[in-house]
C-alpha cells in the first residue's frame, strides 16, 4: 500500500482510513467550470494547511513564470476538494483558498485558486484535473510522480524544491496545530504555529476559528490535551 501524493489516494486499499467511504462514493465535488482558465503555470497541493514550504513552492513558481511565460497566468489547483472532514483534511477548500488568499495578499502575488476533486484514478487524473485548471500550461511541481503523470500526457514540466521538506511535512504541521489548538493566548500560537506556517496563515487561522475543532478530531472524537 503506497500514498500517491498527486491525487491523495491510497494505493492498494478498498477504504480510506477516514470514514470508511470510498473515493469511488464520493462526490465529484464542485463539477468543472463551464470553462477552464487560459493556459498557465500551475501549482498543485492540498494545502492543509498552507504553510512555508508551499510558500516557497509558490513564490519559486512565480518567479520563474515572470522571467519564463509572462503571458501567462499563476494558477494554484487546491486538491482533495471533496474529501470529508477528519485530522487528515481538517480544513474546507474554502478556508484552504482563505487562506492562500490571505497570504497572497501579504506577498503581493497574483494567482487563480481553482479546487480539484480527487478521483480514484491515477492514468485518467491528468484529464480530470485539465477540467478545472485547465490546458497546455506549465506544471511547476517538486513532486516527481506528478512530474511523470504530467509529462506523460504531454505538459511542459517545470520541478521545483519543497523547502525543508520534512519539516514542513503536512501531517507535522497539522499535528502542530492539534496541539496548539486548546491554546487561547494568540501569542503562544503564533510563536509555536509561525516556524512551519507563513504569520499572515496563522493570524488568519486564529481570526477564523480555525484551529478550535483540530481538539475534537482525534480518536474518537475526544478533545486532545
Amino acid at each position: 500500500m503506497s500514498w500517491n501524493q498527486l491525487n491523495g489516494i491510497w494505493e492498494g486499499e478498498e477504504f480510506l482510513s477516514w470514514g470508511g467511504a470510498r473515493l469511488t462514493d464520493l462526490p465529484i465535488s464542485p463539477p468543472p467550470p463551464e470553462q477552464a482558465p487560459a493556459p498557465g503555470v500551475v501549482v498543485i497541493g492540498r494545502f492543509q494547511p498552507f504553510h512555508r514550504g508551499h510558500a516557497s513552492l509558490i513564490e519559486s513558481a512565480e518567479s520563474w513564470r515572470s522571467e519564463n511565460a509572462s503571458e501567462m497566468g499563476l494558477i494554484i489547483g487546491l486538491g482533495s476538494s471533496n474529501r470529508p472532514e477528519s485530522m487528515q483534511n481538517p480544513w474546507s477548500p474554502e478556508e484552504r483558498s482563505s487562506m492562500i488568499r490571505a497570504w497572497l495578499s501579504a506577498t503581493g502575488i497574483s494567482a487563480e485558486i481553482v479546487p480539484i476533486p480527487d478521483i480514484e484514478d491515477p492514468p485518467n487524473w491528468v484529464s480530470h484535473a485539465e477540467k478545472y485548471h485547465g490546458e497546455g500550461g506549465h506544471l511547476f511541481t517538486s513532486d516527481m510522480e506528478s512530474a511523470q503523470l504530467y509529462e506523460t500526457s504531454d505538459w511542459r514540466v517545470v520541478l521545483g524544491e519543497l523547502e525543508n521538506r520534512n519539516t514542513f511535512e503536512g501531517w507535522r504541521v497539522r499535528a502542530t496545530a492539534q496541539m496548539m489548538s486548546t491554546v487561547d493566548d494568540p501569542d503562544a500560537v503564533m510563536e509555536v504555529l509561525s516556524a512551519s506556517v507563513p504569520e499572515v496563515v496563522v493570524s488568519h487561522m486564529v481570526e477564523n476559528g480555525m484551529l478550535r475543532r483540530l481538539a475534537f478530531l482525534g480518536e474518537g472524537g475526544e478533545p486532545v490535551g
